[in-house]
């Protein structure tokens, strides 16, 4: 992103802010399909809620996010390793403490996780989410944001079951699609640093006209496909296969029987990676035993990188959700792949992925089009 589009994103913010709104929770849009989530000085708290890093690792993440003209502040633990398990950063306590106090910090307007790895489901019944829910605002009344994909995906699911906030589900700062793709950072940046309503999700499908004379980098583009047909409309939700199944039976997941009634319908996105194919498959039968897919009017997949070949993960897909007469449409990309594109969860999207035709998932306006 040029300085000179941070100019106009930064105005755009500041005149948004003029207006302070108190957000009411679950039953409300984000104020984030209209607003751009942060503008340059915002303050973004840098915590390890999951695996160790690096010191290159981390301050390459600061340098990252202080270009964009955000302050950076990394948590007390964030450099801790767990003095027993290497692979944890940092004891349980230490995490947690990093991830509650960057959250209730009334100066912070959004919390990044550093990378994912292994132990972020494990920081969740020490949390009082009575008082996280107290802190969640910022100062102009909007919900602060929480980002990170992987292993994150569990504090996704909580943040959705017990703040009802929208989250974003995005490739970290402190990993290495961020020092190696040529696409991330900045579209990374798009969705900090713009409104989400209208947007599509995915990789595009051609290269916009002019890319290569502008001298930007060529994304990679659309390999998404329709496996099952159909429109639907619904909540985004979802993220990692293992991390969902390895919830199945937890506060945040134990009402996923009885949450279409509740909340409407959904459209539930998966991926994974490093994953044979008979573990997806006996992933896929905790979540349809545990009944995740009854909310779900339509199913995306993602990135399955170093899994199963793609043709294998889909037929094994149409095993278990062809039957439910909803669409299912594969290879849009979030998840693991090199340059994987961001997610917001916890907004309302429309899905056409009509026979012959490119499926495409946009998320819909406040006002409900897409």
């Amino acid at each position: 992103m040029s300085e000179s589009e941070f100019v106009g994103v930064d105005r755009a913010a500041e005149v948004g802010r003029t207006t302070e709104v108190e957000f009411a929770g679950a039953d409300e849009p984000s104020p984030y399909l209209e607003s751009a989530p942060l503008a340059a000085g915002d303050t973004v708290r840098l915590i390890a809620p999951s695996g160790p890093t690096d010191e290159e690792s981390l301050q390459r993440a600061i340098a990252q996010l202080e270009s964009w003209g955000l302050k950076v502040v990394p948590g007390d633990n964030v450099r801790a390793r767990h003095p027993r398990v290497k692979y944890l950063a940092g004891t349980d306590a230490e995490r947690r403490a990093d991830l509650v106090d960057a959250w209730c910090d009334p100066d912070t307007d959004a919390v990044i996780a550093l990378r994912g790895g292994f132990g972020a489901m494990r920081l969740l019944d020490g949390i009082d989410f009575d008082l996280m829910r107290r802190h969640m605002l910022r100062r102009d009344g909007r919900p602060k944001l929480l980002t990170g994909s992987s292993d994150i995906t569990a504090l996704h699911q909580a943040w959705e079951h017990h703040l009802g906030v929208a989250t974003l589900f995005c490739p970290m700062v402190g990993n290495d699609p961020f020092k190696n793709s040529t696409v991330v950072p900045d579209e990374v940046a798009s969705w900090l640093f713009q409104p989400w309503g209208g947007r599509e999700l995915g990789f595009p499908a051609e290269e916009p006209a002019g890319s290569p004379a502008s001298g930007e980098a060529a994304r990679p583009l659309s390999r998404a496909q329709t496996l099952v047909p159909g429109t639907a409309k619904g909540r985004l939700g979802g993220g990692n296969l293992s991390l969902i199944a390895a919830g199945m039976g937890s506060p945040e997941l134990i009402d996923v029987r009885e949450r279409r009634e509740r909340r409407g319908p959904s459209i539930l996105m998966l991926e994974d990676v490093d994953e044979e194919l008979y573990r997806l498959d006996n992933l896929m039968v905790q979540l349809v035993r545990g009944g995740w897919f009854t909310s779900a009017d339509a199913v995306v997949l993602g990135s399955w990188e170093d899994c199963a070949p793609v043709h294998e993960v889909e037929a094994l897909m149409i095993d278990y959700l062809g039957g439910l007469r909803i669409p299912i449409v594969s290879e849009m990309g979030f998840g693991h792949d090199p340059d994987a594109p961001s997610v917001p969860l916890g907004v309302d999207v429309t899905l056409d992925a009509e026979p012959g035709e490119r499926p495409r998932l946009r998320v819909d306006h406040a006002g409900g089009q897409a």
